[in-house]
């Protein structure tokens, strides 16, 4: 069996228990070794081998599996966050389709989830936003066309934007092009949840100068809207006025 873990936003204690579990019953770990915190493998077992994927090929990574499961051995699959945000697992598990070896997942806390918690915010307030946009800019990876940062900065929604750190200025451009002010507020966030994190608050006119006075050049995500701001709306959900199914609301 091969096991797909997320391993969360970084801090070694936000993986899940299953997750924990999982790597300490493994006989192979293939981890995401320039994302993934090290501090995870102190719990594998002895005598697991252990892999790092930065260093491989998606052929290599396969091979790999298909000899623990000849070798009726446990494999974990260790991916940074969650494996289903930017984990490349689509690949992976297709190949594993064809070559019928058995596999699941194990959700992880996304580094968007550890950003909110590390800037202490919501992302969907009441009459400021109702819709998060995870993204990110065009590289050396393309994106559609139509999923570019100025269509998708139209909405003027929450947005979180990932491998995007070495591309600020032009972030700045797009997200301008696409309606959001030049102060509308911004925050980089690098390594959310661990032990050197760091926080930058900005607005989305200067994105690239906040990074560069950082010294901020990659594992950052970049979140920008009006959920940093101070004005909301509360919710109804505890509005003494609204009556909800497990609440009669209280008259004037």
């Amino acid at each position: 069996m091969i096991h797909f873990v997320g391993a969360g936003c970084g801090a070694p204690d936000l993986i899940t228990v299953r997750g924990q579990n999982l790597i300490q019953s493994a006989d192979v770990i293939i981890y995401a070794g320039s994302l993934v915190n090290p501090e995870l493998l102190h719990s594998a077992k002895s005598g697991c081998e252990i892999y790092n994927s930065a260093y491989m090929t998606l052929e290599e990574v396969i091979s790999v599996m298909q000899k623990a499961e000849q070798q009726k051995k446990t494999t974990v699959r260790l991916h940074t966050g969650d494996p289903s945000v930017y984990g490349a697992i689509r690949e992976q598990m297709d190949v594993l389709n064809a070559l019928h070896i058995a596999y699941d997942i194990c959700p992880g806390v996304s580094s968007f989830c550890g950003a909110a918690a590390s800037l202490k915010t919501e992302y969907t307030l009441p009459e400021v936003s109702q819709t998060v946009i995870l993204t990110r800019m065009a590289g050396r990876t393309p994106v559609p066309e139509r999923e570019s940062i100025a269509s998708l900065a139209v909405h003027h929604a929450t947005m979180i934007i990932f491998l995007s750190t070495g591309m600020l200025k032009e972030l700045s451009v797009q997200l301008i092009q696409g309606g959001y002010a030049p102060d509308t507020p911004a925050a980089i966030v690098y390594k959310a949840s661990w032990n050197d994190e760091k926080i930058c608050r900005c607005t989305v006119a200067d994105l690239a100068e906040t990074a560069d006075k950082n010294h901020i050049t990659k594992t950052a995500l970049i979140t920008v809207g009006d959920f940093l701001g101070e004005d909301y709306a509360l919710s109804k959900l505890y509005d003494s006025h609204f009556e909800t199914e497990f609440r009669k609301a209280v008259s004037e």
